[in-house]
């Protein structure tokens, strides 16, 4: 079985064409006798500026496997696809914008990645600019690769709304998501076997209008969950400086003070030294216990956030898909 999940705010134009597109491959896996089939396609309406809500309720009359879901108020794009996964069924979960720049047959060759690598997450990344505006595209690659030092985190580049993602990782990792916490990076708290597929890929609607379903403050609000859910490498390297400067500062010492007993003729100006290496030490000390504290606090503000000591997975039951993978060649890779 497998799930779509949709994030809806302002899509209503494109609502209807990504039904045909959904139902044309649910109905392209039926003939081709698939041992798998796209069970549902969840609609959230996060309190849509538009028309969208009474257009997902006529989509849903229209299909029946198309679930409407309305959110009290807009609470974002990822709380949205979090209360999707919350709700769906499927033994893989998709998520995908509504604007139609994820393309749903993409998603065979999604799915085709995941069994055959074994994988539990495939992110579905352009080969090409997306929005035809470089400084757009260059600014986002450019915070991935900020980010991906800071945290150390390989996957991070790779971060995309176009997953697929078994259903247990998907719900278990939904379910502990609190309000700023980043889903990709809980989705790596479940799991390590992440893969990636380069697909073409274009926001038409940015292109056409100049207009993104992504506002500044949404896209400052994604990069704080995503800081904020990250442990940062910069308390790390905060804290070995500091020690750092401790042992430097000590060693310096001994010198001068071997300096001063022997040679005390070569000391020209009284004082300095004593005074810069004491502040050195001091100095050292309080960056190593700060970045000891901070570690901490980011512990612990992780273990808030409901990251596992563990999780188990069970990927058996991949072996049919995968047989029927291996005997299709004639699928795009």
């Amino acid at each position: 079985m497998v799930s779509i999940v949709v994030p809806v705010y302002c899509g209503s134009d494109y609502l209807t064409p990504l039904a045909e597109a959904l139902d044309g491959l649910r109905r392209q896996w039926q003939q081709q006798q698939t041992p798998f089939f796209l069970a549902e396609a969840i609609f959230v309406d996060d309190a849509a500026i538009d028309d969208s809500a009474a257009r997902i309720e006529t989509l849903a009359r229209r299909h029946d496997w198309i679930v409407p879901l309305h959110l009290s108020r807009n609470f974002g794009q990822h709380p949205a696809t979090i209360v999707g996964i919350l709700h769906s069924s499927g033994d893989w979960v998709v998520t995908m914008d509504e604007d139609l720049q994820h393309r749903p047959e993409v998603i065979t060759q999604m799915l085709r990645c995941a069994v055959l690598e074994r994988a539990d997450i495939v992110y579905a990344n352009p080969v090409s600019a997306v929005h035809g505006a470089a400084i757009r595209d260059l600014t986002s690659r450019s915070f991935k690769r900020l980010m991906q030092w800071l945290t150390d985190n390989p996957n991070l580049p790779s971060f995309n709304s176009f997953r697929l993602i078994r259903g247990p990782v998907a719900r278990a990792a939904a379910s502990v998501c609190s309000h700023d916490t980043y889903l990709d990076i809980t989705l790596g708290w479940f799991t390590q076997s992440i893969r990636t597929i380069r697909v073409e890929m274009k926001d038409e609607r940015y292109m056409r209008t100049g207009r993104s379903g992504y506002s500044l403050r949404s896209l400052l609000s994604h990069a704080w969950r995503m800081i904020f859910s990250s442990q940062i490498k910069l308390l790390r390297i905060g804290a070995v400086l500091g020690l750092t400067a401790m042992a430097i500062s000590v060693l310096a010492s001994v010198y001068f003070l071997a300096v001063k007993l022997f040679y005390p003729a070569d000391i020209q100006v009284q004082g300095w030294s004593s005074l810069f290496l004491a502040m050195m030490f001091f100095g050292g000390l309080s960056a190593f216990m700060l970045g000891i504290v901070l570690q901490y606090l980011s512990s612990l503000v992780l273990k808030v956030h409901g990251k596992p000591t563990f999780f188990t997975i069970d990927r058996s039951g991949d072996n049919a898909v995968r047989q029927w993978f291996e005997t299709a060649p004639d699928l795009p890779r």
